[in-house]
């Protein structure tokens, strides 16, 4: 690892690419510090408390949607975004070809789609934000040009954050939105190593150690599933073309044991947490609606009831987002122009059917992993009693961590390599 270490800094190129990722992720930490003027951090700190809901969302801003930054709403538009264009692939025959047979200008055309309409969803995200603040008097009074202002600010910001993150992705050290989203939570662990320190108890000992033993298992299991392949087996038939000869070898066509990455937990938490809160917005209108809304929200609060509607909507999401992303009849028909065929299966229909009874016996694996990680900080958290240090143990934190960190691994083992070459 040391020898890597230095190898990386030994290479100019190299080391220029990681100093320049590396100062990408200081100025998004300046200014997700940045805050705007007029907020009551008091009521602000309070807010947070009640919603959970904006807990997923600031972090995915890196904390900046709490500390109320110019940055509040951080790539939350262009992740939406990007969702919403690959779910209109199952409605719009023409974005499903562009997304997936037009290969890479197809792909570039599909993300340009994506950041334009990362505009409007950014301002409308960022009214209504604004509006539920000012509701819940985090924020006072503002007139309509100070309104209008406040959402181009963090319009700008979010665009600016998208401008950063393709940065870093053209530099080709990592997926520069999910180094983005990566620091800003890691961003936390000073402050959770803190917050450990001033209420240190010897008694706690055995707590924290029994914390930080799960916590290594749990990242073991999420490393070993990230990284969990099913191979299928192609041959490629020989092919003569005047005197020469193509094809006629063997390959794998790798299936993931989890294909849908962290999408569906963020799903599964949005679609659980919004009766929750529409509940506590409708408790305080007194009469009937506000006592079903209030027995409503106990419900969804009840521990046993959120994590196990939590675990069965991931399990769901887990499919539906594969089905969506994944398509064995054009994966089939692809291979079939190519001249490729599973060993012992017929092109064609055949395969795309085979292709489809695999995914789905490999994707049960998968979903009810999923579920566990995601219902696994409140289990843990339970068992131990440790505060903090949530990311270690499960839920979209765990997975971001996890997969940006191994990405980037292997994008810099890719370049390393790379450079190998070239020297021969």
């Amino acid at each position: 690892m040391l020898e890597k270490i230095t190898q990386i800094f030994k290479i100019k190129d190299l080391r220029n690419k990681i100093l320049f990722v590396l100062g990408i992720l200081v100025v998004f930490r300046l200014m997700a510090n940045i805050p705007m003027p007029g907020v009551n951090v008091e009521n602000l700190r309070r807010f947070f408390g009640q919603f959970q809901l904006f807990g997923l969302y600031n972090m995915f801003s890196g904390g900046a949607l709490e500390k109320f930054s110019i940055v509040m709403m951080g790539l939350g538009p262009y992740i939406t975004a990007t969702i919403i264009l690959q779910l209109l692939t199952m409605i719009f025959p023409q974005l499903e070809r562009l997304y997936k047979e037009e290969g890479e200008a197809g792909r570039q055309k599909f993300n340009q789609y994506g950041r334009i309409m990362t505009v409007p969803l950014a301002m409308l995200q960022a009214f209504a934000m604004l509006a539920l603040l000012k509701r819940q008097q985090v924020i006072g009074e503002m007139s309509g040009l100070a309104l209008f202002g406040s959402i181009l600010t963090v319009t700008a910001g979010s665009i600016f954050l998208m401008w950063l993150g393709e940065l870093i992705s053209e530099k080709g050290i990592g997926n520069g939105v999910s180094l983005l989203i990566f620091a800003g939570i890691v961003a936390d662990v000073p402050i959770n190593i803190r917050q450990m320190l001033a209420t240190y108890d010897p008694s706690k000992i055995p707590s924290f150690l029994l914390f930080f033993s799960m916590a290594l298992l749990i990242i073991a299991g999420v490393v070993l599933i990230n990284e969990a392949r099913r191979n299928i087996p192609v041959s490629y038939a020989k092919r003569v073309r005047g005197m020469r000869v193509f094809g006629g070898s063997s390959t794998y066509l790798p299936l993931n044991v989890n294909p849908a990455g962290v999408i569906p937990i963020i799903f599964a938490l949005s679609i659980l947490l919004f009766p929750g809160m529409i509940a506590n917005f409708l408790a305080g209108t007194g009469g009937w609606l506000g006592n079903f809304a209030k027995s409503t929200g106990d419900f969804f609060q009840d521990p046993w009831i959120h994590g196990i509607l939590y675990f069965i909507l991931v399990v769901i999401f887990t499919y539906f987002y594969t089905a969506v992303t994944f398509d064995p009849k054009s994966i089939s028909q692809n291979l079939q122009k190519m001249g490729g065929f599973i060993p012992g299966i017929r092109p064609g229909e055949s395969t795309a059917n085979f292709m489809h009874y695999i995914l789905n016996r490999v994707l049960l694996i998968g979903a009810l992993f999923l579920g566990a990680i995601a219902v696994m900080p409140s289990v843990v958290g339970g068992a131990t009693g440790v505060k903090g240090f949530q990311f270690l143990i499960g839920g979209t934190s765990l997975l971001i961590v996890v997969s940006v960190v191994l990405e980037t691994m292997r994008q810099i083992q890719a370049q390393l390599q790379m450079r190998e070459y070239e020297t021969f």
